[in-house]
């Protein structure tokens, strides 16, 4: 039996050559807590290759959807990760599919101003 929706269609995507963050006293910690944990450093690197979707990811890096899901959510909050585009299961469900935001990614450190 034929599915009325497109189960997987290709996805033409490419990232932003790099993205930059600026680390002081008071911006950008959230993204270093994102990237702090290890899952969320093997999501990336699943998604460096290819765009893939939640199920995949946590294939990949052996871990449960609802972790994924998590790590997922967190790095989309701080714009290192994005939804670029919905399959479709066999059963109909729909899937987002993830990609990088960046191939690179840059922080430097600000230092804090000595009053």
């Amino acid at each position: 039996m034929t599915s009325a929706f497109p189960h997987q269609s290709h996805v033409e995507y490419s990232p932003h050559d790099r993205a930059d963050f600026t680390v002081s006293s008071d911006s950008q910690v959230d993204a270093l807590q994102a990237l702090s944990s290890g899952t969320a450093q093997a999501i990336l690197g699943a998604l460096e290759g290819e765009p893939k979707t939640t199920s995949e990811i946590a294939e990949s890096v052996d871990t449960s959807i609802q972790n994924v899901h998590h790590h997922l959510r967190r790095l989309e909050e701080n714009d290192l990760v994005k939804p670029i585009d919905t399959w479709y299961s066999v059963k109909g469900r729909e899937m987002t599919v993830y990609a990088l935001t960046a191939e690179k990614l840059v922080v430097t450190f600000e230092a804090a101003e000595q009053s």
